[in-house]
């Protein structure tokens, strides 16, 4: 049996000014090629662990290790887990005044390849193909990095960075927050669009909502409460939390030790 894409094993994490925990001892294992969901409460850890997984200095690790190809991603600064293939998508993306979509992906994409330079025509030329795939107006690259997007235009925005970097590991934090329905779908058919064309691709999707696990379907889900995963399951796990809610793991999660 190979070993997983990312395994993170007994993962602590506390806030670095105050030091409260967050994380707890969390494990998590992902496959080559699949889409998993985290899905869980408000505070339960899952915009966390997407930082931590980045680099964030917000979070200090305290115990545990993040495998990911082999390699262990908290003994490697931000830029050398973006080139091992990491890519997270911001829950709440910044905006950059005066810089261009199409300026700020070339030089995403020449910090991918640093010593190599990147041709501005074929860079040119792949970008178009990505925003025809992702069905996105090639005006959409001269607009200034999410200045004055709307939620939805912003999280598109995130979905070419993806086509353009082409990850070996998506890490989506709650890609679904504050999308209307039209948006939503859009964004999901982005996403299905990417995994279909590059099927050894990996995902996993944070999310408080079954609402986008309708549009993109996950092999995995898992509940998170507590800084910690609770319970896995398959696609149907996903309905059973929009049935009845977190409460049932919530006692799990601090009930004492026997």
């Amino acid at each position: 049996m190979s070993e997983p894409l990312l395994k993170i094993t007994n993962l602590h994490a506390v806030i670095a000014e105050d030091g409260t925990e967050i994380l707890k001892g969390l494990d998590l294992e992902i496959e080559a090629g699949k889409i998993h969901a985290i899905m869980g409460p408000n505070g339960s850890g899952k915009s966390t662990l997407s930082k931590v997984m980045a680099g964030h200095p917000a979070y200090e690790v305290t115990e545990g290790e993040v495998l990911f190809r082999g390699r262990n991603l908290l003994e490697l600064e931000v830029d050398e887990r973006a080139r091992q293939g990491l890519f997270l998508a911001f829950q709440y993306p910044v905006d950059i005044p005066g810089v261009s979509i199409a300026n700020f992906m070339r030089a995403a994409m020449q910090a991918k390849k640093p010593g190599e330079e990147v041709d501005i025509f074929d860079f040119q030329e792949e970008l178009l193909e990505r925003m025809k795939l992702l069905d996105m107006d090639p005006a959409f690259a001269s607009r200034s990095v999410n200045d004055g997007f709307s939620g939805g235009e912003k999280k598109r925005n995130e979905i070419l960075q993806m086509a353009m970097l082409q990850p070996v590991l998506s890490v989506m934090d709650e890609t679904d927050s504050g999308l209307d329905i039209d948006a939503l779908k859009v964004v999901s058919d982005g996403v299905n669009r990417l995994h279909e064309e590059r099927p050894e691709s990996a995902y996993l999707l944070i999310t408080h909502y079954q609402r986008i696990l309708n549009y993109v379907k996950p092999d995995v889900v898992h509940v998170m409460v507590s800084g910690r995963i609770v319970e896995t399951g398959g696609p149907e796990l996903a309905h059973q939390l929009e049935a009845h809610g977190y409460e049932e793991w919530r006692v799990d999660a601090v009930a004492p030790a026997v």
